[in-house]
């Protein structure tokens, strides 16, 4: 059996197995991403591979001697049998038409392969090839029977080909790769508590246009919003995400609504509500929009702007916790000064079943910053959470969900305290 420290078996385990492609290279990103997630990684890679990439990059970066045959690894006499034991998920980085086509026909004549015949755990794997590759025939049944088989597929991208073509079997961006290893890893260790649950999640600013070029906004990133989709999407939950303008990557695996301003973002939040199980409103929504935007640039040699009308926007989550009629709704309160206070009001003003509350004046959970200090306020319960990153956060939130879902489905009532 494989020798594990202390350290590293409280740790997620991940065997990444690397296959020959002018896109190993990338194979090296995918491990780092995944070690700055606290993920313990080992490397399984073939002789091919190795023409382009060294072992010793990949030893020297798991911690891991790296398996390159099923006869010389030393840490075990069987290294495809407890490699694939070790392993919590297994993931292909890039994923060859040559590996598919092995995986397909049980055929095991190398680490990599005999590795994934033996595997009984959860399998991701990272497409590409050449274009016309990807498109033959043979290469398309095979990937469709490995699916019905249960494994997972980063497919690949459109783009400029090492072969010098333009088309499908472009490596998918190394955030993609990791983003759905991270899901199935955590669905494969933690469970899907949230399975054939939808939540609609509401995240970033709104932009409420003045004219064409300005608007009035607030410094919102969305980078919690993201956060929550990405641990309810974790948790096995049907997400759709509500986006106003934000720079993030879009979540794998979700549904999305991109709008701009307070009056879209009502009307796709009320919209999806509709046949939704909970919501999380973390948007920063403007409480106020111009009142008379104009078509064209305001210029201020011909036009000043001396003062600018103002109406309010319509309040989302008061009336999502209206509709709600028995499920869960959660709403967010950025404040700057007397935050519990103020949080307990606008659970009470609301009507939702918790508001979670940050004092975004503090530098470790201020707009934009990647940890978040915040408290979970319900009607019979607070709850305050140390300083942690965003992600942890959102597990926190996520987690706090399921119980409150789970009481409000047996009619459980929260014990004041």
């Amino acid at each position: 059996m494989l020798a594990v420290s202390p350290n590293e078996a409280t740790k997620r385990h991940v065997l990444l197995l690397v296959t020959g492609g002018i896109a190993v290279y990338k194979a090296v990103e995918v491990l780092r991403a995944l070690q700055k997630a606290d993920v313990d990684v080992r490397v399984a890679i073939t002789a091919d591979a190795c023409k382009f990439v060294g072992t010793v990059t990949f030893e020297a970066l798991s911690g891991h001697p790296v398996a390159t045959s099923l006869y010389d690894y030393p840490e075990s006499s069987i290294p495809h049998i407890d490699l694939s034991a070790w392993a919590d998920v297994v993931v292909v980085v890039p994923a060859t038409a040559n590996i598919i086509a092995k995986m397909t026909y049980g055929l095991a004549d190398e680490i990599v392969s005999a590795t994934l015949l033996a595997c009984e755990k959860p399998l991701v794997l990272a497409a590409a090839m050449n274009t016309r590759m990807w498109n033959n025939p043979a290469t398309r049944t095979n990937v469709a029977t490995l699916k019905d088989r249960g494994v997972q597929f980063v497919h690949p991208v459109s783009g400029l080909l090492a072969c010098g073509d333009t088309g499908t079997g472009k490596l998918a961006a190394v955030s993609t790769i990791v983003d759905v290893t991270l899901c199935v890893l955590n669905q494969a260790v933690c469970g899907m508590p949230l399975a054939g649950k939808k939540l609609v999640i509401t995240a970033g600013p709104t932009h409420e246009a003045l004219d064409p070029v300005r608007y009035i906004s607030n410094a919102s990133s969305g980078k919690m919003g993201y956060a929550l989709v990405r641990a309810a999407r974790n948790a096995g939950a049907n997400v759709t995400l509500i986006s106003g303008p934000v720079n993030l990557d879009i979540p794998w695996g979700v549904t999305v609504v991109q709008v701009d301003n307070a009056s879209q973002m009502y009307e796709a939040t009320l919209s999806e509500f509709k046949q939704a199980d909970a919501a999380i409103l973390t948007a920063a929504v403007a409480d106020y929009t111009p009142a008379h935007p104009v078509d064209h640039k305001l210029k201020k040699s011909i036009e000043k702007v001396s003062q600018i009308d103002l109406v309010e926007t319509k309040d989302i989550l008061a009336k999502v916790s209206e509709e709600a009629h028995g499920r869960i709704v959660v709403g967010f309160a950025a404040e700057t000064n007397n935050v519990l206070e103020y949080a307990k009001a606008k659970l009470k003003r609301k009507n939702c079943s918790m508001i979670v509350a940050n004092d975004v004046s503090r530098k470790d959970s201020s707009f934009g910053s990647d940890t978040n200090c915040v408290t979970l306020v319900m009607p019979h319960e607070v709850e305050h959470l140390p300083t942690l990153g965003k992600d942890e956060v959102a597990v926190r939130v996520i987690s706090k969900l399921v119980q409150l879902m789970n009481n409000a489905q047996f009619g459980v009532a929260a014990q004041e305290v």
